[in-house]
């Protein structure tokens, strides 16, 4: 058993002097930064929610009888509004697209497949909450279809997305269309 043990011993020496030999402690150094640094850059990226594809449409729609209305991005109904969670942008100062003035986009989102009812195409959209001032108030839509449940960050969207920002106060929320599903 002693033997076995000092052949063990003398083959992790030799291997490791053989690493050493060809990396220096510059290049494990070099490695173990770029691992923290990712590491710590990952929580800023965008949330992929594209499972959760789906439509807010207007009960009664596609039924005999029905008249269509006019789609209202004042109205949470309105079918970029899918998986948002927060105050409607348009009824804050803002727009769609833009935060009102006197805030910032987060510098993290999360993102759902909504289906356009006028051209029947899915599109992913980017859900980007403003931040900077105290809660708008005003026009509080909460979609949740096919959410998650919170343990998966990714696909739930009951969290403060102004947690990367210096000022963390959440103001509203926008709905950008990034592209087609």
């Amino acid at each position: 058993m002693n033997w076995l043990l000092t052949q063990l011993d003398r083959l992790t020496e030799r291997r490791v002097r053989q690493v050493a030999h060809a990396h220096g402690r510059r290049s494990f150094v070099t490695r173990l930064g770029t691992a923290l640094v990712g590491g710590a850059l990952l929580p800023m990226l965008p949330f992929d929610r594209s499972g959760q594809f789906g439509s807010a449409q207007a009960a009664g729609a596609g039924q005999p009888g029905h008249k269509a209305k006019t789609p209202d991005a004042n109205q949470c109904d309105y079918w970029r509004y899918c998986a948002i969670d927060g105050f409607l942008c348009t009824c804050c100062g803002g727009t769609l697209t833009q935060c009102p003035p006197g805030t910032e986009v987060s510098k993290v989102s999360w993102v759902g497949t909504c289906l356009n009812p006028g051209d029947k195409r899915h599109y992913l959209v980017s859900y980007n909450d403003c931040c900077g001032k105290g809660s708008c108030g005003e026009c509080l839509c909460n979609n949740n279809e096919r959410e998650r449940p919170g343990y998966r960050l990714g696909v739930h969207n009951d969290i403060n997305w102004c947690m990367a920002n210096t000022n963390t106060m959440f103001h509203c929320t926008t709905a950008i269309i990034v592209g087609v599903a």
